[in-house]
């Protein structure tokens, strides 16, 4: 007898005893929930989970959740779309990496295979997913070491801080997801959904790799494991509300059932708490913002200040363009956030003394924006300069030597096979024509140097190109270079060479019209 059956029955037998004994029923007693629940189930069984093809999803599920080379191609191309997205903080680009990511199928895969018991199956969803991960993270990792763009950016600190709403967004995630794969709707669409919870996380777990930033490498991996267990443990419950037969026992059925809502309280609890302290810390930005703007006149200028919550006391620095300077408002700050966020604040504030003029503190403000802007660019550049001086000298970035008051760049360069002092010379100009404004020095090895041939009318253009060649790799290495052949031959040389004679000396040898140059010290 079914379920229905038996409620129904027992629903007439009550209501026959409430009339024989003259009783008043309530309006809704718990056989009428109980019989309502009974209905929805038949018509779920019987009008939902009738019309699937259990067998047939199955196994298009299981074919498609394996470890393959498409997969992991299609993992890393995504992986790398997204690295470059966040380090970008283009979101649009971010989007094209989930476009791509093939993730959803071997997590959906999980899901089914616990759902069914299938410990084979779930074996094989675990290595795919656990070499597309790996995969991944090492491909993100590769791409940052070797970009010139290795700062944390907004994109990328979004992904540190997992919390409940994550959470939330890896079950809607899986849901949707689940769903479309059950009713035979799966499709690029949807992997957009679980891509969204998983491939940006990835991407920030070998961003911190690569620079070192264990902070941003656990916080990232906190959320992608999360969200990957959320998604998988989700893609079971609904495989199971869906009908998929299990080969567990009623008993397994639900251990696995508490199980899974175990797991789930004990992700959500703990996101929940970092939830509350976002919304603190961006509560007390707001009353930050509100005690600064306070202290000062309408026609002062705050600039956005810039709160250090991890820190004790709390720091809080500003900067204010004002008409009228207020000395006393490091301390009138301090006390009023004390009391309102009740944490000890230490404040401190840059005042600006500007014009009466109202629009005098808005261009103070515009102009400090523009010279941090420059300020900024400034430092990318010099950043950039010592990396790549550093890289085509062999050299480690310690090594380099930066000048920021006479914008000089120098480094030593280590002997390179094939590499001649021409080579070593148009490195030099290169970089120096990249970076304009900045003198760059690379001292060459003491290689051998040239021969220089003077014909009867003096030096031609390539042996003047040769003694030019000589003359840059003395200056930049600073050993002097002797000069030996016939006295005719020596005076067309050191004419050539100008002011930079006295980094040479010379000794007169056979009648010939050959120069040979050499280094005045030992070589190897």
């Amino acid at each position: 007898m079914s379920i229905a059956s038996e409620t129904t029955g027992q629903v007439a037998r009550e209501e026959k005893a409430d009339k024989a004994d003259g009783t008043a029923r309530r309006p809704i007693s718990r056989w009428t929930i109980l019989r309502a629940l009974a209905e929805i189930r038949i018509w779920w069984r019987d009008g939902v989970v009738a019309d699937l093809d259990h067998v047939a999803t199955v196994e298009r599920v299981r074919g498609e959740s394996l470890l393959t080379s498409r997969y992991i191609f299609m993992t890393a191309m995504s992986a790398g779309i997204a690295i470059l997205g966040l380090l970008l903080s283009s979101p649009a680009v971010v989007i094209g990496a989930m476009l791509l990511s093939p993730l959803m199928n071997p997590i959906i895969g999980t899901g089914f295979s616990l759902a069914t018991g299938d410990a084979g199956w779930l074996r094989r969803c675990g290595k795919a997913l656990i070499a597309g991960s790996i995969f991944a993270i090492l491909f993100c990792a590769l791409i940052v070491f070797l970009s010139p763009l290795q700062t944390v950016t907004e994109e990328i600190a979004a992904r540190t801080r997992p919390n409940l709403f994550d959470l939330l967004v890896a079950l809607f995630s899986a849901l949707a997801g689940s769903y479309a794969v059950i009713r035979g709707r799966e499709g690029t669409i949807v992997g957009v959904a679980i891509a969204t919870a998983l491939m940006p996380p990835l991407a920030v777990v070998g961003f911190g790799l690569a620079t070192f930033n264990w902070t941003v490498f656990g916080g990232a991996l906190g959320l992608y494991v999360t969200n990957l267990v959320t998604i998988g443990l989700t893609a079971a419950v609904m495989a199971r509300l869906y009908g998929f037969q299990s080969d567990l026992t009623h008993r397994q059925s639900r251990v696995q059932s508490i199980g899974i809502m175990a797991i789930f309280i004990a992700l959500a609890v703990p996101l929940a708490f970092s939830l509350r302290t976002i919304a603190w810390e961006a509560n007390g930005q707001r009353i930050v913002n509100q005690e600064v703007a306070e202290a000062f006149t309408d026609r002062a200028r705050v600039e956005q200040p810039i709160v250090n919550w991890a820190a004790k006391p709390v720091t809080v620095s500003a900067s204010v363009f004002t008409p009228e300077f207020n000395p006393s408002a490091d301390t009138d700050v301090a006390e009023r956030l004390a009391e309102r966020l009740g944490r000890p604040v230490v404040v401190t504030i840059d005042q600006f003394q500007v014009g009466t003029d109202p629009r005098a503190a808005e261009q103070a403000a515009l102009a400090q924006a523009r010279a941090r802007e420059a300020a900024e660019a400034s430092e990318r550049q010099i950043a950039a300069l010592g990396r790549s001086l550093a890289l085509i000298a062999g050299v480690e970035r310690k090594d380099v030597l930066l000048d920021r008051e006479n914008r000089r760049a120098r480094a030593d360069a280590r002997p390179l096979e094939g590499l001649t002092l021409a080579g070593y010379r148009e490195l030099e100009q290169r970089l120096e024509n990249s970076t304009p404004g900045w003198a760059v020095e690379l001292r060459p090895p003491l290689s051998a140097l040239p021969e220089i041939s003077v014909a009867e009318d003096g030096l031609d253009s390539a042996n003047a190109g040769r003694v030019a060649l000589i003359a840059w790799a003395a200056r930049r290495s600073g050993v002097r270079v002797s000069l030996s052949g016939s006295e005719a031959a020596l005076q067309a040389v050191t004419g050539a060479l100008g002011d930079d004679t006295r980094l040479f000396d010379t000794r007169i040898e056979g009648e010939g019209n050959t120069v040979v140059a050499d280094w005045s010290v030992a070589t190897e």
